[in-house]
């Protein structure tokens, strides 16, 4: 059931956040203003070749948001709506940029919800104007071309600069 109390509410922020990005910064600061306790969980997917492993990815999110105090960094694999239940939270927020995102979202929503049955209920933040067009396959786009954006945390960019730089060493040995 979801909280009549916001000052109760445990969210869970899931995400790939390969590479973090201000965006995702930006949605997790403004979710923490309503949400007692915000646990931003990086998916470990087995599937996928990540830019960087889950490790560094919680790292970053840590460095990055080590002054907002009620913001708990994670990991888990597996399905989201099992996660969420195992902590205890009441909700998934959702960060979009364009009404795409929520048609991608969605039916993740209803299943999810379905899935804990009805324990899992989702929230939809829309991403501040200045962050609508930041996405992570973007950056990870650009940099595969040697262009750090700005777009990314100091903390990301100087380890998107190491990572480019490191494989730009390797090319040509």
């Amino acid at each position: 059931m979801f909280h009549e109390n916001t000052e109760d509410m445990t969210i869970v922020y899931p995400g790939s956040f390969d590479p973090v990005t201000l965006g995702h910064i930006d949605i997790t600061r403004r979710a923490a203003e309503f949400a007692h306790r915000l646990v931003v969980a990086v998916l470990d997917n087995p599937h996928k070749e990540p830019m960087f492993s889950v490790a560094e990815r919680v790292s970053f999110l840590q460095d990055s948001l080590a002054d907002v105090s009620n913001v708990e960094i994670d990991s888990f694999s597996g399905l989201l709506a099992d996660y969420v239940v195992k902590k205890g939270a009441d909700a998934v927020l959702r960060g979009l940029r364009c009404a795409d995102d929520f048609g991608n979202e969605f039916p993740y929503a209803v299943c999810n919800k379905a899935i804990s049955g009805g324990r899992v209920e989702t929230i939809f933040l829309p991403a501040s104007p200045e962050f609508v067009h930041v996405s992570s396959s973007i950056v990870r786009e650009v940099a595969n071309f040697g262009v750090v954006s700005d777009f990314v945390p100091p903390v990301v960019r100087v380890a998107i600069e190491k990572r480019f730089l490191i494989l730009t060493d390797s090319v040509d040995s």
